[in-house]
């Protein structure tokens, strides 16, 4: 019997397992290593990256399917579970979101069942629960991959799906006075605080912080208005978080989508991937994505901001887009963005743009491995940015706490340039220096300094699996240009990701490794391994930048199993004589 390792018992670990057991692949023995007491819930919707406070951006509806539906598995809960997250009284729909920490424990239901499934179809699973594994190694003569635990033991499997999910090392936190190095675990802010804090970033990652922060110094209760009023604690006077944020602007709030969850037949098949690259050198372009699956549809959905907007470039476009938002005070606009949001909830009326963005990113995302170096180039100064801020989806009682921290004095934001920097000071926290929008130059002591710019990605040298840094196994992630002028242009201008090959080839360097289509891992000779799979954020972000959410794990685990099963097949294939 074969055996396969899932290496994490997180959400991406949850549906590897749950495509297994729905392809009934019984010939293989599973394996599963969790660091952690509980499978599930992984990092977000644990103590280690949520407390009480924290609640998801996504509702039950938003869900893709894993075993019950949230509504009716709360239904089912136990009252202690519905108890501790204040629940028993709340009429739950299918709209609403919920405390992360709720959720990752609707996600370990989830497991059990789906390992309950696995029994009664004779799949044998092995759980490894605080089991840390520190190296995973391919042996390619023995067509094997060894992993190696924290004890020292080794096993060795057919195959390896690495999904351990987010990572949040620490580097200075450990050994400096009031600078974290991200906001996780929650409980480590949990401070009161009687000055200024720097927060760097103004994503979700940095709500999480401002979240804790807030309830540590004082307290909010709700107008009749359904507006939020914060009450700061006596002994926290002189508390103000102040926010750093390339561009000055706050995160876009969550509202109605017409298409609750991502439609994976919107995805390039792999034969039109074909048919595209052959028709263009090798490449999908942006800009025929751009046109396909964002302009197509709103000529159709809002056909007044479709023919505003006709005939712009995608730089001209978001130009366009961004220009109302640079010339207004930030909480100005996350306000009018709150209210817009709230309408578009309570009227079940999508924000047309917006969501159609949305759907542009779940497409770009498995297709920008195929661009070319430049299209890489303009994706990330241009497209991606706003991507970023229109995705984010802030729930509706976070927006409500922001406005009310503001409304108080005790939050702001400060737009930064991208050549601002953090230092660590001798005294504890940090010293930021910036230059303002008036071009003067700032440095500020902060006693506390926390990054919450998210997950950072994983450049090759800083996989966490050593053994796996090796380019007979892996490989940097990179793309190629497709004219030289352009890379030598770049590599004028001061860009040092832009490398010439041997062969003479330019390419633009990317964070992470190479994979293919069915996120398995290439060597530098552009093969793939039959034995690995990786689906872990950090260290596939190159060529999967938007990876956020559960119907990512939904995709990846689809079309790493496909893939499985595909090889299962070919291996029990009868032999012609």
């Amino acid at each position: 019997m074969q055996t396969i390792a899932l290496i994490g018992g997180g959400p991406a670990s949850l549906f590897i397992f749950k495509r297994i057991v729905e392809a009934e692949l019984t010939e293989y023995k599973i394996h599963i290593f969790e660091q952690h007491d509980k499978l599930g819930a992984g990092m977000p919707y644990s103590k280690y990256g949520a407390s009480k406070e924290h609640i998801t951006n996504v509702s039950d509806n938003e869900i893709p399917e894993i075993k019950t539906h949230v509504k009716e598995w709360i239904s089912d809960a136990s009252t202690g579970i519905l108890q501790e997250f204040d629940m028993e009284q709340v009429k739950l729909n299918e709209y609403k979101v919920l405390p992360r920490l709720l959720f990752g424990e609707y996600l370990a239901g989830q497991f059990e069942l789906l390992l309950e499934e696995a029994r009664k179809l004779g799949i044998q699973t092995e759980i490894h629960l605080k089991t840390r594994v520190i190296d995973v190694i391919d042996i390619e003569p023995k067509d094997k991959v060894e992993v190696v635990i924290s004890s020292g033991e080794k096993f060795n499997f057919e195959k390896v799906v690495i999904c351990t999910g987010h990572s949040f090392p620490r580097d200075k936190e450990e050994k400096l006075a009031g600078w974290f190095d991200s906001p996780y675990p929650p409980e480590k802010l949990a401070l009161e605080i009687n000055h200024e804090v720097a927060i760097r970033g103004a994503s979700l990652t940095a709500v999480d912080a401002v979240r804790t922060l807030a309830r540590a110094n004082g307290s909010f209760s709700t107008n009749l208005d359904g507006t939020y009023r914060y009450f700061l604690k006596e002994r926290s006077k002189g508390f103000k978080i102040i926010m750093h944020s390339l561009g000055g602007l706050l995160p876009s709030l969550r509202f109605h989508l017409e298409e609750s969850q991502p439609d994976p037949s919107d995805l390039l098949s792999e034969m039109e991937m074909k048919d595209i690259m052959d028709r263009n050198n090798g490449f999908i372009p942006l800009d025929y994505l751009f046109d396909i699956n964002f302009r197509k549809v709103l000529s159709k959905k809002q056909p007044t901001l479709y023919n505003a907007t006709e005939g712009k470039s995608i730089e001209q476009f978001i130009d366009f887009m961004m220009e109302k938002r640079l010339h207004k005070d930030a909480f100005e606009l996350f306000k009018a963005e709150f209210d817009e949001a709230e309408r578009s909830i309570e009227e079940h009326d999508p924000i047309v743009w917006k969501e159609t963005l949305t759907e542009l990113s779940y497409v770009i995302n498995y297709a920008v491995k195929h661009f070319s170096a430049e299209d890489m180039l303009r994706f990330k100064k241009t497209l991606n940015p706003l991507i970023a801020i229109i995705i984010a989806f802030v729930p509706q009682s976070s927006a409500r706490e922001i406005l009310a921290l503001h409304k108080e004095g005790l939050l702001d934001l400060v737009n930064v340039d991208k050549d601002s920097s953090i230092e660590p000071s001798p005294i504890g926290g940090g010293t930021y220096t910036y230059q303002n929008e008036e071009k003067e130059k700032i440095q500020k002591h902060y006693k506390i300094y926390i990054d919450a710019l998210g997950q950072k990605p994983f450049f090759f040298n800083q996989l966490p699996f050593k053994g796996l840094i090796n380019k007979d196994t892996l490989c940097p992630a990179y793309l190629r240009f497709a004219d030289t002028e352009n890379a030598k242009k770049e590599i004028e201008a001061g860009n040092k990701e832009v490398i010439q090959e041997a062969s003479g080839d330019f390419m633009l360097q990317l964070p992470g490794i190479c994979i293919n289509d069915h996120f398995q891992p290439e060597n530098q000779n552009g093969v793939a391994s039959t034995r690995l799979f990786i689906m872990a954020v950090p260290i596939i972000s190159g060529m999967n930048p938007d990876y956020s959410g559960l119907d990512f794990c939904e995709v990846a685990s689809e079309k790493i199993i496909q893939k499985l099963t595909n090889m299962s097949l070919r291996n029990s294939a009868p032999i012609q004589i």
